[in-house]
């Protein structure tokens, strides 16, 4: 039986945050406190119509998710804020609230962290027994993951292709985490950063985190399942890790959902900056499938270690990075040298007629202002305080509120 979603008819769409104390900002791991007190017991996972609530791995990050997959990203900025301002409402008693961005300034996941102890808490202690899961790459990175739907080999092996050249240059507009233990990282996506190195004892389930060229469901199989399942197999003995689940590349594919979920993207300050950001990675993903950027057939091809050395480069500088690599800079119909920023102001404008107005408006002050990791930092300078970035993030949690951008 076929999925029931073509490429691009609708889109899932994921928001991680962080439960913080009102005052100090410390993380607070009272997820299950906040279920607990909006449906009367503890659960994992909290129906409220369009927009569901759900916690994954840790007890202090909230998820808030398109109950189902939506053909009208637009629409889903006033729900998402009102779920924000739902949650903040009921966090006030407890005195938290929710905090935006991809990592925690200052939390020390090596004291901080609590692992999720109710449902599915065996997945996760799985995951604590193998790679201790204290550590920013696991318990501090919030992010935003879009699920791409496929109906067949054709489509998967077209959308495949596609965002395996797009992946290098999401960092680029999205990167928020330029913060870790209470100073810069040098990163502009430091969330990035300490994933790409979180599960270096089984290197099997991230591989390159570029995905492999693999473009029907068996290659896919063969090349991505199998190897992680091999390696998992002397760990779980009671064989409670699901194959897909356990994918922790850049882009997974989700066989049993019929999509493609891209992980590589940093939460924003608001859902409207989110959902701008969604806009134009969709609209873009589009295009390339389409082929109206570059000739799909000749960036199939491309090595993901040569993809991935982009990769580091962005999540590094961002905007400012050269990209020469010739053969994406071909995938987007572009040759020469230029520079991420560049390409994304060349992008934002090729897909402008498919963005909503809240979008172009969204992408024109990050193209403008910098990602929100350029905008933190220009606020807190190279060597802030702790009162400091309290200011700074305590400002973000307002914008969260009210559903405003940063700048």
């Amino acid at each position: 039986m076929k999925p029931p979603y073509s490429l691009f008819q609708v889109t899932g769409i994921e928001l991680e945050y962080m439960v913080v104390d009102r005052t100090t900002l410390q993380v607070r791991p009272i997820v299950d406190r906040l279920f607990e007190r909006v449906t009367g017991a503890i659960t994992s996972d909290v129906e409220r119509g369009e927009v569901e609530w759900s916690n994954e791995l840790v007890a202090h990050v909230v998820e808030l998710k398109t109950a189902r997959p939506t053909p009208d990203i637009p629409r889903f900025r006033g729900l998402f804020h009102e779920e924000v301002k739902a949650i903040n409402r009921e966090l006030a008693a407890l005195d938290a609230m929710l905090l935006p961005t991809a990592a925690h300034p200052f939390m020390d996941p090596f004291t901080e962290t609590v692992i999720w102890p109710h449902e599915h808490n065996e997945v996760y202690a799985l995951y604590n027994r193998i790679f201790d899961c204290r550590g920013h790459g696991w318990s501090n990175l919030q992010s935003m993951h879009l699920n791409l739907p496929f109906q067949d080999d054709a489509e998967f092996g077209r959308l495949h292709a596609a965002l395996r050249v797009l992946l290098p240059l999401i960092p680029a507009i999205s990167a928020s985490s330029p913060l870790l233990d209470g100073q810069p990282t040098g990163w502009l996506d430091g969330r990035m950063q300490a994933y790409l190195h979180h599960q270096e004892r089984l290197p099997q389930l991230m591989g390159r985190l570029i995905p492999e060229r693999a473009y029907t469901r068996a290659d896919y199989t063969r090349v991505v399942f199998e190897p992680i399942l091999a390696a998992l197999k002397p760990f779980d003995t009671e064989g409670v890790m699901d194959r897909h689940f356990a994918n922790s590349r850049g882009a997974i594919a989700r066989f049993d959902r019929g999509a493609i979920e891209v992980r590589v993207i940093d939460l924003q300050e608001c859902p409207m900056m989110d959902l701008a950001v969604a806009e134009v990675l969709v609209a873009v993903a589009k295009a390339l499938v389409e082929g109206r950027l570059g000739d799909p057939e000749a960036f199939k091809d491309l090595p993901e270690e040569e993809l991935l050395a982009v990769f580091t480069e962005v999540i590094r500088t961002g905007r400012a990075t050269p990209i020469a690599h010739p053969g994406l800079l071909a995938a987007m119909g572009l040759d020469g040298t230029t520079t991420a920023g560049a390409m994304w102001e060349y992008l934002a404008t090729t897909v402008q007629q498919d963005l909503s107005a809240d979008a172009r408006k969204g992408i024109a002050l990050i193209l403008e202002h910098g990602s929100l990791a350029e905008r933190i930092l220009a606020c807190t300078g190279n060597t802030p305080d702790r009162d400091r970035i309290v200011a700074v993030y305590r400002e973000l949690a307002d914008h969260l509120e009210a559903d405003t951008f940063f700048a």
